[in-house]
């Protein structure tokens, strides 16, 4: 693997790297604050978002489509435009994602368009994340190799669990003060913000590509695009074909898919749970900060402080806290601390993907770790908007409490399902090689 300038030489097996370490790395350094910057303005918009769409519609219904308009569009994205990729320089992607975000809010301010075509404009746009989120990826990937990968991917999870914390917090404000129209233009501003930061980051070595030598190829036999090259269509779907026939690449895809779905469908019943106990909706929003919390937290103390390969070894340990403390929930008038201190513990558990990181690099080719990264992206994100959907159905069968427990029923089941081979696939490396 080519390094890129600036990069860190592999770490020894036994040296742990911290985040002082991570930081004097400037390309690194350029990613994770633009990331930072574009998670906020994200959040910060899902807010005002859905405020606007209630507010002019009266529709629960669509005011939560609004809210997570974003995911299952993701879907076509990576069928269509995944290898871009592993085609084109990472901080040109970022950075143009960051501005098309942008200019989508921008017309959201000054186009007053029915909310049909709303929710149709944000969800084009979001089919185009996969393409960003994958040249993060990659890019994370190339500046940080050997032992330094996984506590860089560490803290860019802490630095995405906060700046969660703070868009929310700042869009409830900005939409109190400014209006949820005018809220919009606060997250335009950052998206342009986090677009011409990206543009710091420069050149990375690009893969090599797979050489066809101008023999037909790809579904049909037809021929593949200029040079010989796969059209960008064509050849997106050929890619996510042969990662997903890929056995390893597959298990690992679906571990770090379906867990996350249920526990967020736990949590999208927060709300619901805390209404038919007769609480206030206050003690909703302190209940949901406290997932965050947790990931926060557990990110900072197994990224910083544990050996990579004790964090791999914890996988199944994690999922386990993933889905263990929502069973507390089917309990009849669970009191409210403790039921914030197990939600503390489901965002730790959440870290577990921490441990999937170097074995998921290890088995992707590198031609096309960009398009790997967004396939692993866009598969979370789906998941996670279609498992409230889900959620809900369960609990209109039974108590908002007992569909909570039946989801931590639902991530413990996958752990179990997948528990005899993850071990094998989680410690095959050694601690600090670069996959």
């Amino acid at each position: 693997m080519t390094r890129a300038v600036g990069a860190p030489p592999p770490a020894p097996a036994a040296e742990r790297v911290g985040y002082r370490q991570l930081l004097a790395v400037a390309p690194y350094r350029v990613l994770l604050c633009g990331y930072g910057l574009g998670t906020v303005a994200e959040s910060l918009r899902a807010v005002a978002l859905s405020v606007l769409v209630l507010t002019a519609t009266g529709s629960t219904v669509l005011g939560a489509l609004a809210y997570g308009i974003s995911f299952i569009p993701q879907v076509i994205g990576s069928g269509l435009f995944g290898n871009v990729a592993d085609r084109v320089q990472p901080a040109r992607l970022i950075g143009l994602g960051y501005l098309l975000e942008g200019a989508t809010a921008v017309v959201l301010v000054l186009v007053a368009l029915p909310y049909w075509a709303v929710l149709a404009l944000v969800a084009a746009v979001a089919a185009t994340t996969p393409v960003s989120q994958g040249a993060t990826g990659r890019a994370v990937a190339e500046v940080l190799p050997g032992a330094a990968y996984v506590p860089g991917r560490s803290l860019l999870n802490v630095v995405s669990s906060g700046a969660q914390l703070l868009g929310l917090g700042c869009g409830g404000l900005a939409v109190a003060a400014l209006g949820a129209r005018r809220a919009l233009l606060v997250t335009a501003l950052a998206h342009l913000a986090a677009g011409l930061w990206a543009a710091r980051l420069g050149p990375l070595p690009l893969p090599v590509p797979r050489p066809t030598g101008g023999r037909r190829s790809g579904v049909g036999g037809r021929r593949s695009g200029v040079g010989g090259r796969r059209s960008t269509v064509g050849g997106s779907w050929a890619e996510n074909g042969r990662l997903l026939a890929d056995r390893r690449v597959r298990l690992l895809l679906l571990v770090r898919w379906l867990p996350p779905a249920f526990a967020t469908g736990a949590e999208s019943l927060v709300l619901p749970y805390v209404r038919d106990r007769g609480l206030s909706t206050g003690t909703g929003g302190v209940l949901l900060a406290c997932l965050p919390i947790g990931m926060l937290v557990g990110n900072t103390v197994l990224g910083r402080f544990v050996r990579t390969g004790t964090v791999e070894r914890s996988v199944l340990p994690l999922l386990a806290v993933l889905g263990a403390p929502l069973l507390a929930f089917a309990v009849p008038g669970l009191p409210v601390a403790l039921g914030g201190v197990l939600l503390i513990a489901v965002g730790v558990g959440f870290c577990y993907s921490l441990g999937l990181q170097r074995p998921f690099l290890a088995a992707v080719p590198e031609r096309s770790r960009g398009q790997a990264f967004g396939l692993q992206s866009t598969g979370l994100m789906t998941a996670q908007g279609l498992s409230p959907v889900a959620a809900g159905l369960i609990a209109e069968a039974m108590t908002t409490g007992r569909s909570v427990a039946v989801m931590g029923v639902l991530v413990l089941a996958t752990a179990g399902l997948f528990a005899r081979r993850l071990p094998a696939l989680v410690t095959a490396l050694p601690e600090g090689a670069d996959p």
